[in-house]
């Protein structure tokens, strides 16, 4: 049987309106400059947690798991929604997304 455990949250991304002005904020609350820079998205790495700025949309925060198709599995058996499936958002890294009964979005993601 596939290892359906979580490895906790460790990928949340907030949007924002400005990454341009979020930018230096979460700098100084993290204490660090960005790794990832770009127009579509500002990455953080940051004791052990990974925190990203994106345009619009909401806050998402992603659940690490080993295998995200038996935790997709898993969690849509139990009465979650699929939002967005399994996608490769580059380097073998997969996300989806769900919500549960309230509508609250959860995300899961693989590493390679």
């Amino acid at each position: 049987m596939a290892d359906s455990s979580t490895q906790g949250i460790k990928t949340v991304l907030h949007p924002v309106s400005d990454l341009e002005a979020a930018k230096p904020v979460y700098a100084a609350l993290l204490g660090i400059q960005p790794q990832a820079d770009a127009p579509y998205y500002v990455g953080f790495d940051a004791a052990g947690q990974h925190i990203g700025l994106v345009p619009g949309g909401g806050p998402v925060a992603y659940w690490h798991v080993p295998d995200i198709e038996a935790k997709l599995a898993e969690v849509t058996a139990a009465g979650a929604t699929l939002r967005d499936p399994v996608r490769d958002v580059g380097g073998g890294r997969l996300v989806a997304t769900v919500a549960d009964p309230d509508g609250n979005v959860l995300g899961l993601l693989q590493d390679p």
